[in-house]
């Protein structure tokens, strides 16, 4: 019983506004996932996964085998004076092969679940106290155009680099914001630890906020 007065005392507490900034209710969001404890380390290694799996991988360079030349011995094997060479694409001659250079490569690799969902509470927490995250009621964006989803966004206050999630977003929304470099539209869903981290607003729907809180929540023991 004395727990749950704790958590309850600790559950933070968000304004919902609409789409003209008007404050409609105010909602408390669960301590499991908008007060978890700090892990920086934690976060920094999500971000460093998700930038590892959108490296590109196709630098190269040319072995002995790939740089153009002639093959001829350069000169005889002795009475030059000169150490004995095979051929002028040596990786110890100028213009030569490059010596184990980098090769095209895939450089995502997995973590564990548990811990990106970890890492996901942690990101949520620091951006809820910095002020970073606001609830709107529900993005009210009929057609795709951008003046609509930049005018929801002055009214809002949102300027700056902002990251807009909702549940199952409407096309006319995610439309909405491709001509718009410093929005970007995500599913909750898809929400990652670098999107938290790489921007100044957090702009979250209120049933993108439940279905947060459902699927981050802590099932037994991490």
């Amino acid at each position: 019983m004395a727990e749950k007065k704790a958590k309850a005392a600790q559950s933070p507490k968000v304004t919902v506004v609409n789409a003209a900034n008007e404050t409609v209710r105010e909602i408390q969001l669960s301590p499991d996932v908008f007060a978890a404890k700090p892990n920086a380390h934690l976060v920094y290694e999500a971000v460093k996964q998700h930038r590892a799996g959108a490296r590109r991988g196709t630098h190269m360079t040319k072995n002995r085998a790939l740089v153009s030349g002639t093959g001829k011995k350069p000169f005889r094997q002795k009475g030059t004076g000169r150490a004995r060479a095979g051929e002028a694409r040596s990786p110890l001659w100028r213009h030569g092969g490059t010596v184990f250079g980098p090769r095209p490569r895939d450089y995502s690799y997995a973590m564990p679940k548990k811990a990106r969902a970890a890492a996901l509470r942690a990101a949520l927490t620091q951006r809820l106290v910095e002020g970073a995250v606001k609830v709107v009621e529900a993005f009210s964006v009929a057609e795709p155009k951008t003046k609509a989803l930049k005018g929801l966004l002055a009214n809002l206050g949102v300027a700056g680099r902002a990251v807009v999630v909702d549940h199952q977003p409407a096309d006319a929304l995610v439309l909405s914001s491709r001509n718009l470099p410093d929005v970007k539209v995500v599913a909750d869903s898809h929400l990652t630890v670098y999107d938290v981290m790489d921007c100044r607003h957090l702009v979250v729907s209120q049933e993108a906020i439940d279905k947060l809180e459902a699927r981050l929540a802590p099932q037994g023991r991490e």
